[in-house]
């Protein structure tokens, strides 16, 4: 099994179509507060344990971070458990507020 990418971009038009997937950020609390896309929801990484059984593999999945690079670890241990449609955000939430949504604060 494996993961896909989705660009900041390619993000944004599927949530304009309404199109329904679970967007995980897994950033830590205090970088949520900084910066976040609306509707994510924050899972952290330092939590992983207490919340990956949580998560149904048939659900699709979108996981982001600050650059991309957390989540797509989070992406491959996931895709290693059976998910069945996960995609790591390309360059993140800084590169989503740099692409699409500039009123998101980079740090």
């Amino acid at each position: 099994m494996s993961y896909g990418t989705i660009t900041p971009a390619e993000l944004q038009k599927r949530r304009e179509r309404g199109e329904e997937f679970l967007l995980i950020d897994v950033r830590e609390l205090e970088e949520y507060e900084l910066a976040r896309i609306e509707g994510a929801r924050l899972l952290p990484l330092s939590q992983f344990n207490e919340w990956a059984s949580s998560l149904d593999p048939e659900t699709e999945a979108v996981v982001m971070c600050h650059h991309g690079i957390r989540s797509a670890q989070v992406c491959a241990y996931l895709a290693r458990q059976g998910f069945k449609s996960l995609s790591n955000l390309e360059g993140g939430i800084d590169r989503w507020s740099y692409d699409v949504d500039q009123s998101v604060p980079r740090y």
